[in-house]
């Protein structure tokens, strides 16, 4: 079976919504948030540098290819 690999536009969607909401955590406080919030960014992160993106590979398990 061949690992998802995300787009190029799909990259850039995951590298701009991390660096939005690491902004945002920036911006309140990094002592005032909770530590699960960074899950995310850094899950984006990781799939905008490797373009293996979990929630993509379980929706196509799901709905199949397009």
């Amino acid at each position: 079976m061949a690992i998802a690999k995300a787009s190029k536009a799909m990259r850039f969607f995951f590298f701009n919504t991390a660096t939005i909401v690491l902004v945002g955590i920036w911006l309140t406080g990094f002592d005032r948030v909770h530590w699960f919030l960074y899950a995310v960014p850094v899950f984006f992160l990781i799939a905008a540098a490797l373009g293996i993106c979990p929630g993509l590979i379980m929706a196509q398990k799901i709905f199949g290819k397009d």
